[in-house]
């Protein structure tokens, strides 16, 4: 089974079960992730799915398209690995992932 660590600012980790298919943002809210809100539902609208990424990871994610840069661009905590989760459709592949969420977010 294939697993996502997704760990906050102060170093709380939360894992869950990677679904292919779906996006890291549902999986976060299916799993009751803290500081994963998702509220505009995964249209990268709003920033509340915002991670991120482990540099080891990074490519293998891929990095972040136009849309996100748009959203991203606003956000004072984005780092060059960060991501909009709601748009990153998840992988098996990707077993091992590791996220964090920004301080805000809490």
């Amino acid at each position: 089974m294939a697993v996502v660590t997704f760990v906050s600012h102060d170093g709380e980790k939360d894992e869950a079960l990677l679904e292919e298919g779906l996006s890291l943002m549902q999986i976060a809210t299916n799993n009751a992730v803290p500081g994963i809100d998702g509220d505009c539902g995964g249209e990268a609208a709003c920033g509340t799915c915002h991670v991120i990424v482990d540099p080891q990871w990074s490519e293998m994610v891929g990095r972040s398209s136009a849309v996100e840069e748009e959203m991203l661009a606003m956000n004072p905590e984005r780092q060059p690995t960060s991501r909009l989760s709601c748009q990153m459709l998840v992988s098996v592949a990707w077993d091992g992932l590791i996220v964090q969420t920004p301080e805000f977010q809490m």
